[in-house]
């Protein structure tokens, strides 16, 4: 059921996307607002059919692909064993571009702010929920922290995932900071995430390697 619940509301996301497009179109100015600088000013503008259906259509591919990962991967009954949270995780993805979304509209309807620091607790939400699938991810090819040795060895897989879930989650953590130290934002989102891709790269590539020679 809540697999199913899960589908639907990325559906229902999805197509509120479309119909906030829709809606706003005859409201907008031509050229909207498109691309912000990391101080959280306006630098790009794009027509407004480009710039209110660009999220719309491209949570509609993404859902498509999301959908579909489970039904082609050979190992998708690892992938059933934590589908609700991989749909959670959808649904959460998809609710983040639609918010994008809104605060482009926002923003050329003439509103004031700062759309870097309002992101930020949407990013950190998403990497902190990330980490929580992380943690659940069984073996697969789509899914997950996918090394040349994590896909080799199951053991190097749960073992880098039960650690790489705890470190996303801190990544989330710390881009929270930037709500608090907006001029940091975008250092404190990258940087962590850059250190711990790094890391576990190297750490799925030690525990192999120490499980080889075992």
């Amino acid at each position: 059921m809540f697999v199913r619940a899960g589908i639907v509301v990325s559906v229902a996301l999805v197509l509120a996307s479309f119909a906030v497009g829709v809606y706003m179109y005859p409201q907008v100015p031509d050229r909207m607002p498109s691309h912000w600088d990391a101080s959280g000013q306006v630098d790009g503008y794009m027509p407004k059919l480009l710039d209110l259906f660009l999220m719309p259509f491209g949570s509609l591919v993404l859902l498509g692909l999301f959908l579909l990962i489970p039904r082609v991967d050979p190992l998708r009954k690892n992938i059933a064993s934590f589908r609700g949270y991989f749909d959670g995780f959808v649904a959460l993805f998809a609710f983040y571009l639609l918010f994008i979304q809104c605060l482009m509209v926002a923003s050329a309807l003439g509103y004031s702010f700062n759309i870097v620091q309002l992101l930020v607790p949407a990013a950190g939400a998403l990497f902190i929920y990330l980490g929580v699938l992380l943690g659940k991810a069984k073996m697969n090819w789509f899914i997950g922290i996918r090394t040349p040795w994590t896909l080799s060895d199951e053991r190097v897989w749960t073992e880098t995932h039960r650690i790489g879930g705890k470190a996303v989650i801190l990544t989330g953590l710390v881009t929270l900071l930037g709500v608090v130290f907006p001029e940091y934002a975008l250092v404190l989102m990258f940087l962590p995430l850059i250190l711990v891709t790094i890391y576990l790269t190297y750490y799925s590539y030690s525990l192999y390697k120490r499980l080889e020679a075992s």
